[in-house]
């Protein structure tokens, strides 16, 4: 991707003002509202709202699926991934953000729904670890860390695929090596879910069903031209 094409597409938001938010240039900026108000929703869930009739997710293909740290590459990268695409998108192509906002507030916010309605839980960690190793000791924390609940659909697929298909809507992303690399990216990333026990394999269906339905609604084609950059 050529730095003068990048420099050419740069949004100027030195020229925002109060009075011009709402202006074409301006207003997919008030996608960023979803941020915070979904942060503390889903914290309340997590951190708070804690005793409930939770539902076990849960499959036999769970138990033929091993633990395998090298995953964590993957599951870890999913945050660079989602949010690298997030602010590349706010800053050089305010169309496919606007897309992916779309994308992202409408899974969420299903998703979110469906953890008040249906509250799920996975019991597929492992008690201990057969190897120790620093992936492994990171992941002993991690677990510490995130918590076992809210876990069907998953959002660490959804969030992938949101990245994925704004590839697909994006002008800088048009060229195949791209394509392959956002489409095994994703693909790894929705692996290490299960891979780590993070998620039960029922927990990716859901969401992909959402994002069956959530792309078209916030990507139409019609809206997007088909031009190669860099």
């Amino acid at each position: 991707m050529k730095l003068r094409v990048l420099k050419e597409n740069l949004v100027d938001y030195r020229r925002l003002r109060p009075s011009n938010l709402n202006t074409p240039e301006f207003r997919h900026l008030w996608y960023l509202i979803f941020w915070p108000i979904f942060g503390i929703l889903f914290q309340i869930l997590e951190q708070v709202w804690v005793e409930r009739d939770w539902i076990v997710v849960y499959h036999p293909l769970d138990d033929v699926i091993p633990f395998c740290e090298l995953f964590v590459i993957p599951y870890m990268w999913w945050f660079v991934f989602l949010a690298g695409m997030v602010v590349f998108t706010l800053f050089f192509d305010p169309r496919a953000f606007e897309g992916m906002m779309k994308f992202i507030i409408l899974t969420y916010g299903i998703t979110l729904i469906i953890y008040i309605i249906f509250p799920t839980m996975q019991e597929l960690r492992p008690p201990a670890f057969e190897r120790d190793n620093f992936l492994t000791r990171f992941m002993a924390d991690f677990y510490e860390f995130d918590t076992n609940t809210n876990v069907c659909p998953s959002m660490h697929v959804s969030g992938a695929v949101a990245a994925m298909v704004t590839s697909w809507n994006s002008k800088f992303f048009r060229k195949v090596s791209w394509q392959i690399y956002f489409t095994v990216a994703t693909v790894l990333i929705c692996m290490s879910t299960v891979f780590l026990k993070q998620h039960s394999v029922v927990d990716i269906l859901p969401s992909l069903i959402l994002c069956a339905i959530a792309y078209p609604i916030s990507f139409p084609r019609s809206k997007f031209k088909k031009v190669k950059v860099g």
